[in-house]
Protein backbone atom coordinates (compact mmCIF):
# COMPACT_ATOMS: atom_id res chain seq x y z
CA UNK A 1 0.00 0.00 0.00
CA UNK A 2 1.35 3.66 -0.94
CA UNK A 3 1.94 5.87 1.44
CA UNK A 4 -0.90 8.29 -0.17
CA UNK A 5 -3.55 5.45 0.15
CA UNK A 6 -2.22 4.61 3.32
CA UNK A 7 -2.27 8.09 4.51
CA UNK A 8 -6.47 8.44 3.53
CA UNK A 9 -7.50 4.59 4.96
CA UNK A 10 -5.60 6.43 8.19
CA UNK A 11 -7.47 9.16 8.12
CA UNK A 12 -11.05 7.58 7.77
CA UNK A 13 -9.96 4.71 10.67
CA UNK A 14 -9.38 7.67 13.44
CA UNK A 15 -12.46 9.39 12.71
CA UNK A 16 -14.28 6.24 13.37
CA UNK A 17 -12.34 4.84 16.03
CA UNK A 18 -12.99 8.55 17.64
CA UNK A 19 -16.77 8.67 16.93
CA UNK A 20 -17.39 5.04 18.14
CA UNK A 21 -14.70 5.07 21.43
CA UNK A 22 -13.77 7.67 24.10
CA UNK A 23 -10.10 7.98 22.57
CA UNK A 24 -8.71 11.42 21.89
CA UNK A 25 -8.62 11.50 18.03
CA UNK A 26 -5.31 14.29 18.69
CA UNK A 27 -3.55 10.75 20.23
CA UNK A 28 -4.82 8.82 17.66
CA UNK A 29 -3.25 10.96 15.18
CA UNK A 30 0.37 10.85 16.80
CA UNK A 31 -0.28 6.99 16.24
CA UNK A 32 -0.89 7.47 12.80
CA UNK A 33 1.85 9.57 11.64
CA UNK A 34 4.32 7.50 13.25
CA UNK A 35 2.79 4.22 11.08
CA UNK A 36 2.71 6.85 7.93
CA UNK A 37 6.08 7.90 8.71
CA UNK A 38 7.26 4.37 8.87
CA UNK A 39 5.63 3.67 5.39
CA UNK A 40 6.96 6.64 4.18
CA UNK A 41 10.12 6.28 5.61
CA UNK A 42 10.12 9.90 7.22
CA UNK A 43 12.53 10.15 10.02
CA UNK A 44 11.11 11.86 13.15
CA UNK A 45 12.32 15.40 12.01
CA UNK A 46 10.58 15.66 9.01
CA UNK A 47 7.01 14.09 11.10
CA UNK A 48 7.37 17.13 13.96
CA UNK A 49 8.36 19.26 11.28
CA UNK A 50 4.61 19.21 11.03
CA UNK A 51 3.60 20.34 14.31
CA UNK A 52 1.80 23.37 14.45
CA UNK A 53 3.92 25.05 16.93
CA UNK A 54 2.27 28.38 16.65
CA UNK A 55 -1.54 27.14 17.30
CA UNK A 56 -0.09 25.14 20.14
CA UNK A 57 1.67 28.52 21.57
CA UNK A 58 -1.70 30.32 20.73
CA UNK A 59 -4.22 27.95 22.13
CA UNK A 60 -2.27 27.83 25.66
CA UNK A 61 -1.60 31.39 25.55
CA UNK A 62 -5.41 32.39 25.04
CA UNK A 63 -6.63 29.96 27.13
CA UNK A 64 -4.21 30.83 30.13
CA UNK A 65 -5.01 34.06 29.94
CA UNK A 66 -8.40 34.63 29.86
CA UNK A 67 -8.29 31.66 32.87
CA UNK A 68 -6.43 34.67 34.53
CA UNK A 69 -9.54 37.15 33.54
CA UNK A 70 -11.89 34.59 34.53
CA UNK A 71 -10.64 33.81 37.98
CA UNK A 72 -9.93 37.08 38.81
CA UNK A 73 -13.79 38.85 37.14
CA UNK A 74 -12.50 40.32 34.87
CA UNK A 75 -14.28 38.61 32.04
CA UNK A 76 -17.44 39.46 34.28
CA UNK A 77 -17.34 42.78 34.44
CA UNK A 78 -17.17 42.69 30.54
CA UNK A 79 -19.86 40.97 30.40
CA UNK A 80 -21.91 42.90 32.77
CA UNK A 81 -20.60 45.92 30.68
CA UNK A 82 -21.65 44.36 27.45
CA UNK A 83 -25.33 43.72 28.64
CA UNK A 84 -25.62 46.89 30.12
CA UNK A 85 -24.89 48.78 26.55
CA UNK A 86 -27.77 47.02 24.89
CA UNK A 87 -29.41 47.54 27.63
CA UNK A 88 -30.15 44.06 28.51
CA UNK A 89 -31.32 42.66 25.29
CA UNK A 90 -29.12 39.36 25.77
CA UNK A 91 -30.79 38.52 21.81
CA UNK A 92 -28.47 40.69 20.19
CA UNK A 93 -25.35 40.13 21.72
CA UNK A 94 -24.24 37.21 19.31
CA UNK A 95 -24.86 39.97 16.47
CA UNK A 96 -22.51 42.38 18.51
CA UNK A 97 -20.11 39.81 18.61
CA UNK A 98 -20.23 38.80 14.54
CA UNK A 99 -19.89 42.52 13.70
CA UNK A 100 -16.80 43.34 15.99
CA UNK A 101 -15.17 40.24 15.09
CA UNK A 102 -15.93 41.45 11.26
CA UNK A 103 -14.95 44.74 11.70
CA UNK A 104 -11.53 43.65 13.12
CA UNK A 105 -10.59 41.29 10.27
CA UNK A 106 -11.89 44.03 7.91
CA UNK A 107 -9.17 46.66 9.37
CA UNK A 108 -6.34 44.19 9.33
CA UNK A 109 -6.49 41.59 12.22
CA UNK A 110 -6.01 37.80 10.88
CA UNK A 111 -9.13 36.22 11.46
CA UNK A 112 -7.10 33.73 14.49
CA UNK A 113 -6.58 37.10 16.30
CA UNK A 114 -10.03 38.34 16.17
CA UNK A 115 -11.29 35.13 17.37
CA UNK A 116 -8.87 34.86 20.27
CA UNK A 117 -10.10 38.44 21.19
CA UNK A 118 -13.91 37.93 21.05
CA UNK A 119 -14.22 34.14 21.57
CA UNK A 120 -13.44 33.86 24.86
CA UNK A 121 -15.94 37.30 26.21
CA UNK A 122 -18.38 35.74 24.18
CA UNK A 123 -18.53 32.57 25.19
CA UNK A 124 -18.66 33.52 29.17
CA UNK A 125 -21.21 36.02 28.04
CA UNK A 126 -23.18 33.19 26.13
CA UNK A 127 -22.73 30.80 29.69
CA UNK A 128 -23.67 32.94 31.92
CA UNK A 129 -27.05 34.45 29.78
CA UNK A 130 -28.66 30.94 28.80
CA UNK A 131 -27.79 31.72 24.85
CA UNK A 132 -26.34 28.43 23.40
CA UNK A 133 -22.86 28.18 23.49
CA UNK A 134 -22.34 27.29 19.70
CA UNK A 135 -24.65 29.77 18.46
CA UNK A 136 -22.65 31.81 20.47
CA UNK A 137 -19.14 30.74 19.10
CA UNK A 138 -20.67 29.89 15.56
CA UNK A 139 -21.14 33.75 14.75
CA UNK A 140 -17.91 35.05 16.30
CA UNK A 141 -16.16 33.00 13.84
CA UNK A 142 -18.72 33.64 10.78
CA UNK A 143 -18.12 37.31 11.98
CA UNK A 144 -14.18 36.99 11.58
CA UNK A 145 -14.43 35.52 8.26
CA UNK A 146 -17.15 37.65 7.16
CA UNK A 147 -14.67 40.74 7.10
CA UNK A 148 -11.77 38.55 6.11
CA UNK A 149 -11.01 39.49 2.55
CA UNK A 150 -11.26 43.23 2.27
CA UNK A 151 -8.59 45.14 0.52
CA UNK A 152 -6.37 45.55 3.75
CA UNK A 153 -7.25 42.50 5.38
CA UNK A 154 -4.64 39.48 5.57
CA UNK A 155 -6.95 36.89 3.85
CA UNK A 156 -7.86 39.75 0.85
CA UNK A 157 -4.29 40.99 -0.01
CA UNK A 158 -2.74 37.47 0.03
CA UNK A 159 -5.41 36.30 -2.93
CA UNK A 160 -5.02 39.14 -4.39
CA UNK A 161 -1.29 38.90 -4.80
CA UNK A 162 -1.46 35.27 -5.65
CA UNK A 163 -4.26 35.95 -8.43
CA UNK A 164 -1.73 38.99 -9.73
CA UNK A 165 1.42 36.72 -9.86
CA UNK A 166 -0.57 33.85 -11.55
CA UNK A 167 -1.76 36.33 -14.30
CA UNK A 168 -5.36 36.32 -13.80
CA UNK A 169 -7.92 39.52 -13.73
CA UNK A 170 -8.81 40.65 -9.85
CA UNK A 171 -11.64 42.17 -8.45
CA UNK A 172 -10.94 42.71 -4.55
CA UNK A 173 -14.65 44.46 -4.12
CA UNK A 174 -16.40 41.64 -5.24
CA UNK A 175 -13.78 38.96 -3.42
CA UNK A 176 -14.78 40.87 -0.12
CA UNK A 177 -18.36 40.77 -0.82
CA UNK A 178 -18.45 37.52 -1.73
CA UNK A 179 -17.28 36.57 1.38
CA UNK A 180 -19.31 39.12 3.56
CA UNK A 181 -22.21 37.90 2.12
CA UNK A 182 -21.91 33.81 2.27
CA UNK A 183 -20.72 34.22 6.31
CA UNK A 184 -23.30 36.40 6.78
CA UNK A 185 -26.41 34.54 5.48
CA UNK A 186 -24.68 31.19 7.29
CA UNK A 187 -25.15 33.79 10.62
CA UNK A 188 -28.49 34.14 9.81
CA UNK A 189 -29.11 30.59 9.14
CA UNK A 190 -27.50 30.04 12.37
CA UNK A 191 -29.00 32.29 14.75
CA UNK A 192 -32.92 30.89 13.03
CA UNK A 193 -32.25 27.70 13.82
CA UNK A 194 -30.82 28.40 16.76
CA UNK A 195 -34.19 30.52 17.92
CA UNK A 196 -36.58 27.58 17.88
CA UNK A 197 -34.54 25.01 19.09
CA UNK A 198 -32.65 24.50 22.71
CA UNK A 199 -29.70 23.99 23.42
CA UNK A 200 -28.61 20.12 23.09
CA UNK A 201 -25.92 20.78 25.43
CA UNK A 202 -28.94 19.41 28.72
CA UNK A 203 -25.79 19.26 31.36
CA UNK A 204 -26.61 22.78 32.44
CA UNK A 205 -29.78 23.93 33.27
CA UNK A 206 -29.27 27.70 32.01
CA UNK A 207 -28.82 26.37 28.62
CA UNK A 208 -31.85 25.10 27.95
CA UNK A 209 -32.96 28.27 26.19
CA UNK A 210 -32.24 29.64 22.71
CA UNK A 211 -32.64 32.98 22.09
CA UNK A 212 -35.79 32.80 21.11
CA UNK A 213 -37.26 32.67 24.48
CA UNK A 214 -34.94 35.90 25.30
CA UNK A 215 -36.57 38.27 22.27
CA UNK A 216 -39.24 39.06 24.66
CA UNK A 217 -36.49 39.45 27.70
CA UNK A 218 -34.67 42.29 28.77
CA UNK A 219 -32.57 41.43 31.88
CA UNK A 220 -33.29 44.50 33.54
CA UNK A 221 -30.07 46.33 34.98
CA UNK A 222 -29.71 49.27 36.85
CA UNK A 223 -26.55 51.07 35.73
CA UNK A 224 -23.31 50.26 37.07
CA UNK A 225 -20.35 52.75 37.69
CA UNK A 226 -18.08 50.18 38.32
CA UNK A 227 -18.86 50.61 42.73
CA UNK A 228 -21.45 49.77 42.86
CA UNK A 229 -21.99 45.97 42.76
CA UNK A 230 -18.93 44.72 45.67
CA UNK A 231 -18.06 42.02 43.47
CA UNK A 232 -17.36 43.37 40.32
CA UNK A 233 -16.15 46.72 41.39
CA UNK A 234 -12.97 47.50 38.76
CA UNK A 235 -10.16 46.69 41.15
CA UNK A 236 -6.43 46.62 40.25
CA UNK A 237 -5.78 42.95 39.20
CA UNK A 238 -9.25 43.51 37.08
CA UNK A 239 -7.74 46.86 35.66
CA UNK A 240 -3.86 45.52 35.25
CA UNK A 241 -5.96 42.71 33.40
CA UNK A 242 -7.83 44.99 31.37
CA UNK A 243 -4.65 46.75 30.30
CA UNK A 244 -3.66 43.22 29.37
CA UNK A 245 -6.19 42.48 27.23
CA UNK A 246 -5.73 46.08 25.56
CA UNK A 247 -2.45 45.17 25.07
CA UNK A 248 -2.99 42.36 23.28
CA UNK A 249 -5.56 43.35 20.92
CA UNK A 250 -3.55 46.41 19.59
CA UNK A 251 -0.60 44.15 19.80
CA UNK A 252 -2.14 41.76 17.12
CA UNK A 253 -4.62 44.05 15.14
CA UNK A 254 -2.11 47.02 15.16
CA UNK A 255 1.58 45.79 15.09
CA UNK A 256 0.72 42.35 13.40
CA UNK A 257 2.71 40.88 17.28
CA UNK A 258 1.98 36.82 17.43
CA UNK A 259 -0.76 36.28 19.30
CA UNK A 260 -0.06 32.93 21.19
CA UNK A 261 3.67 34.60 22.50
CA UNK A 262 1.53 37.98 23.05
CA UNK A 263 -0.82 36.34 25.09
CA UNK A 264 1.26 34.13 27.10
CA UNK A 265 3.60 37.10 27.49
CA UNK A 266 0.23 38.87 29.28
CA UNK A 267 -0.65 36.39 30.96
CA UNK A 268 2.71 35.46 32.82
CA UNK A 269 3.39 38.68 33.33
CA UNK A 270 -0.21 39.03 35.48
CA UNK A 271 0.86 35.82 37.32
CA UNK A 272 3.85 37.65 38.59
CA UNK A 273 1.91 40.63 40.02
CA UNK A 274 0.01 38.61 41.63
CA UNK A 275 1.04 35.03 41.60
CA UNK A 276 -0.99 34.11 44.77
CA UNK A 277 -4.03 35.07 42.88
CA UNK A 278 -3.17 33.38 39.41
CA UNK A 279 -1.47 29.83 40.79
CA UNK A 280 -4.46 27.23 39.60
CA UNK A 281 -4.92 29.43 36.01
CA UNK A 282 -2.50 26.31 34.13
CA UNK A 283 -4.74 23.51 35.31
CA UNK A 284 -7.84 25.56 33.32
CA UNK A 285 -5.54 25.49 30.03
CA UNK A 286 -7.58 23.00 27.90
CA UNK A 287 -5.08 20.29 27.25
CA UNK A 288 -7.02 17.82 25.58
CA UNK A 289 -8.29 20.23 23.43
CA UNK A 290 -4.63 21.18 22.42
CA UNK A 291 -4.10 17.47 22.30
CA UNK A 292 -6.49 16.84 19.70
CA UNK A 293 -5.70 19.64 17.87
CA UNK A 294 -2.36 19.59 17.33
CA UNK A 295 -2.47 15.81 16.62
CA UNK A 296 -4.70 16.27 13.77
CA UNK A 297 -3.01 18.88 12.22
CA UNK A 298 0.06 17.28 12.20
CA UNK A 299 -1.23 14.24 10.61
CA UNK A 300 -2.71 16.65 7.94
CA UNK A 301 1.21 17.73 7.36
CA UNK A 302 2.17 14.68 7.05
CA UNK A 303 -0.41 13.56 4.51
CA UNK A 304 0.56 16.73 2.78
CA UNK A 305 4.43 15.77 3.00
CA UNK A 306 4.01 12.26 1.47
CA UNK A 307 1.92 13.92 -1.48
CA UNK A 308 -1.36 12.83 -1.20
CA UNK A 309 -2.79 16.41 -1.32
CA UNK A 310 -0.80 16.91 -4.64
CA UNK A 311 -1.90 13.52 -6.23
CA UNK A 312 -5.57 14.73 -5.56
CA UNK A 313 -4.89 17.99 -7.01
CA UNK A 314 -2.77 16.77 -10.27
CA UNK A 315 -5.72 15.00 -10.76
CA UNK A 316 -8.09 17.82 -10.68
CA UNK A 317 -5.76 20.22 -12.93
CA UNK A 318 -5.86 17.77 -15.61
CA UNK A 319 -9.64 17.67 -15.88
CA UNK A 320 -10.57 19.15 -19.23
CA UNK A 321 -14.53 20.33 -18.12
CA UNK A 322 -13.49 24.16 -16.47
CA UNK A 323 -16.52 24.02 -14.49
CA UNK A 324 -15.84 20.37 -13.26
CA UNK A 325 -12.59 21.80 -12.14
CA UNK A 326 -13.44 24.54 -10.53
CA UNK A 327 -16.55 22.65 -8.16
CA UNK A 328 -13.49 20.37 -7.32
CA UNK A 329 -10.82 22.64 -6.40
CA UNK A 330 -13.65 24.28 -4.14
CA UNK A 331 -13.76 20.79 -2.36
CA UNK A 332 -10.00 19.95 -2.22
CA UNK A 333 -9.42 23.38 -0.97
CA UNK A 334 -12.11 23.46 1.95
CA UNK A 335 -11.79 19.76 2.68
CA UNK A 336 -7.93 20.68 3.44
CA UNK A 337 -8.56 24.13 4.88
CA UNK A 338 -10.50 22.17 7.32
CA UNK A 339 -7.38 20.74 8.88
CA UNK A 340 -4.43 23.17 7.29
CA UNK A 341 -3.62 26.72 7.20
CA UNK A 342 -6.31 28.52 4.97
CA UNK A 343 -3.50 31.01 4.12
CA UNK A 344 -1.47 27.88 2.82
CA UNK A 345 -4.14 26.53 1.04
CA UNK A 346 -5.34 29.75 -0.56
CA UNK A 347 -1.43 29.67 -1.82
CA UNK A 348 -1.48 26.63 -3.32
CA UNK A 349 -5.09 26.04 -4.79
CA UNK A 350 -5.80 28.94 -6.84
CA UNK A 351 -2.55 28.67 -9.23
CA UNK A 352 -3.79 24.90 -10.16
CA UNK A 353 -7.18 26.40 -11.66
CA UNK A 354 -4.96 28.56 -14.17
CA UNK A 355 -4.86 26.45 -16.77
CA UNK A 356 -8.43 26.20 -17.58
CA UNK A 357 -9.20 29.96 -16.18
CA UNK A 358 -6.56 30.98 -19.18
CA UNK A 359 -9.08 28.62 -21.64
CA UNK A 360 -11.80 31.85 -21.18
CA UNK A 361 -14.52 28.98 -20.39
CA UNK A 362 -15.17 29.91 -17.10
CA UNK A 363 -14.89 33.85 -14.83
CA UNK A 364 -11.57 33.67 -13.26
CA UNK A 365 -13.08 36.39 -10.44
CA UNK A 366 -16.06 33.68 -9.92
CA UNK A 367 -13.93 30.80 -9.57
CA UNK A 368 -11.12 32.78 -7.40
CA UNK A 369 -13.58 33.90 -5.02
CA UNK A 370 -15.62 30.42 -5.33
CA UNK A 371 -12.44 29.09 -4.34
CA UNK A 372 -11.48 31.58 -1.30
CA UNK A 373 -15.00 31.69 0.57
CA UNK A 374 -14.64 27.53 0.48
CA UNK A 375 -11.38 27.58 1.88
CA UNK A 376 -12.23 29.69 4.67
CA UNK A 377 -16.01 29.30 5.64
CA UNK A 378 -14.64 26.06 7.33
CA UNK A 379 -12.25 27.69 9.58
CA UNK A 380 -15.26 26.53 12.28
CA UNK A 381 -13.51 22.92 12.20
CA UNK A 382 -12.65 22.42 15.31
CA UNK A 383 -9.06 21.24 13.79
CA UNK A 384 -8.60 24.68 12.19
CA UNK A 385 -7.09 27.19 14.71
CA UNK A 386 -10.61 29.41 15.38
CA UNK A 387 -12.77 26.47 15.89
CA UNK A 388 -10.08 25.34 18.03
CA UNK A 389 -10.34 28.62 19.85
CA UNK A 390 -14.47 28.17 20.30
CA UNK A 391 -14.01 24.60 21.50
CA UNK A 392 -11.12 25.54 24.25
CA UNK A 393 -13.37 28.50 25.87
CA UNK A 394 -16.47 26.81 25.99
CA UNK A 395 -16.26 26.31 29.46
CA UNK A 396 -19.32 24.31 31.62
CA UNK A 397 -19.97 22.56 28.35
CA UNK A 398 -20.49 18.71 27.86
CA UNK A 399 -16.78 18.88 25.87
CA UNK A 400 -17.31 15.69 24.30
CA UNK A 401 -20.63 16.36 22.64
CA UNK A 402 -19.95 20.26 22.33
CA UNK A 403 -16.92 18.80 19.74
CA UNK A 404 -19.54 16.41 18.11
CA UNK A 405 -21.48 19.41 17.70
CA UNK A 406 -19.22 21.50 16.21
CA UNK A 407 -17.68 18.28 14.21
CA UNK A 408 -21.11 17.79 12.69
CA UNK A 409 -21.23 21.39 11.58
CA UNK A 410 -18.30 21.84 10.17
CA UNK A 411 -19.03 18.67 8.00
CA UNK A 412 -22.17 20.06 6.74
CA UNK A 413 -20.19 23.03 5.62
CA UNK A 414 -17.17 20.68 4.23
CA UNK A 415 -20.21 19.11 1.86
CA UNK A 416 -22.04 22.25 1.08
CA UNK A 417 -20.32 24.96 1.49
CA UNK A 418 -18.11 24.62 -1.39
CA UNK A 419 -21.33 23.36 -3.87
CA UNK A 420 -22.89 26.49 -2.72
CA UNK A 421 -20.27 28.54 -3.33
CA UNK A 422 -19.81 27.36 -7.02
CA UNK A 423 -23.60 27.69 -7.81
CA UNK A 424 -23.42 31.05 -7.20
CA UNK A 425 -20.25 32.43 -8.11
CA UNK A 426 -19.07 30.50 -10.81
CA UNK A 427 -21.67 29.11 -12.67
CA UNK A 428 -23.75 31.91 -13.40
CA UNK A 429 -20.70 33.39 -14.76
CA UNK A 430 -21.71 37.33 -13.17
CA UNK A 431 -18.01 37.85 -12.04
Amino acid sequence: MSAQIASIAGLVLMFIIATVLPINMGALAFVGVFVIGLIAHLPAREIFAGFPGDLFVTLVGITYLFAIAQNNGTIDWLVQKAVWLVRGRIAAIPWVMFIIAGVLTAAGAVSPAAVAIIAPIALRFARNYTINPLLMGLLVIHGAQAGGFSPISVYGGITNQVVERAGLPRNDVALFLASLAFNSALAVVIYLFFRRRPATLPDDDRLARGPAELDQQAIALEPHDGGTDANLRLDSQRALTLIGLLALGIGSVAFDLNVGLLSISVAVLLTLLSPNAQKNAVDQVGWSTVLLITGVVTYVAVLQKVGTVDMMAAGVSGIGVPLLGALLLCYISGGVSAFASSVAVLGATIPLAVPFLLQGHVQAVGVVAAIAVSTTIVDVSPFSTNGALVMANAKGVDSDRFYRQMLLYSGLVVAVGPLLAWLVLVLPGWI
